[in-house]
């Protein structure tokens, strides 16, 4: 009959032995590393928690919000003033064509005033239809001015949706000159600190020995940015589950060189002068 398995006090599982185990967990064997390579572990993933900050404040800035909220309503404004421009257009067009509307009638006219003057015509029947046509025109000639007069009207209505829709469009661009500068200011700075950050972790990283860093990065990857955490209080910084009895046992009884990693969490478990054991 097997060794019975010690009783797991609730939330926990046991930490992951220096002795080789079998498990459904597809468990990494068993490293060794200085106390002092370990604990540069939690330096390395200090800094590389400050650069998914950065990261993370760079995409989040305020700046991309705005600027897209102005970017639909400049869309949208940019929409109507090209509605409103081609309606000032085609006022302009229906108005010149009523003018000279106006103006063949007013020279039809003209030509037969000048003919009733001339004496030229003699006929009672033809001075009558001559007379009549020269009415007829005159009406017609208010009727085609009044036309003109509206879609005069209509075009300046036109024009000063127009003159508006510009002036807003230009201050709506203006804000969006300004969120984007505001932006890749704050981009220049935030690279700025990205790079030194950057640097600062090529010199932890290559200070941890490769197999250490191997898993380090492997675990940081799987684990949601975080791939070693701190033994504190007897509690595992990463998954903030505190070790049972047996598990402090365990941890007390492991080599200084013995690279434990939390059962719960999976991540590698670092100890320190603060771990209350």
């Amino acid at each position: 009959m097997g060794t019975a398995r010690p009783r797991l006090e609730d939330g926990h599982r046991p930490l992951d032995r220096p002795r080789g185990r079998t498990s459904r967990l597809n468990w990494s064997p068993q490293l060794n590393a200085a106390p002092a390579d370990q604990i540069r572990l939690l330096d390395l993933q200090a800094l590389d928690v400050r650069l998914q900050q950065l990261a993370h404040k760079k995409k989040s800035l305020p700046e991309h919000a705005e600027i897209e909220s102005l970017n639909k309503d400049l869309t949208q404004l940019r929409d109507l003033l090209v509605a409103a421009t081609t309606e000032e257009s085609d006022c302009a067009r229906e108005q010149t064509k009523a003018e000279q509307d106006v103006d063949q009638v007013r020279q039809r006219a003209v030509r037969d005033q000048q003919r009733l003057d001339s004496g030229a015509v003699t006929s009672p029947k033809d001075l009558e239809n001559l007379q009549r046509e020269i009415a007829s025109l005159a009406k017609r000639q208010g009727d085609l001015e009044d036309v003109v007069l509206e879609v005069m009207e209509r075009r300046e209505s036109a024009q000063e949706r127009v003159t508006e829709l510009t002036g807003r469009v230009a201050s709506v661009q203006s804000k969006i000159d300004d969120a984007t500068a505001r932006r890749d200011a704050a981009f220049e700075e935030l690279d700025g600190e990205t790079a030194t950050v950057g640097k600062e972790r090529e010199v932890v990283a290559g200070s941890v020995p490769a197999d250490l860093l191997k898993l380090y990065d492997k675990l940081r990857e799987k684990e949601g940015g975080v791939g070693a955490a701190k033994l504190y209080q007897r509690r595992c910084e990463g998954c903030r589950l505190e070790l049972n009895i047996t598990e402090v046992n365990e941890v007390k009884a492991a080599s200084p060189d013995t690279v434990l990693r939390c059962e719960n969490c999976r991540r590698i478990l670092v100890r320190t002068s603060e771990s209350g054991l």
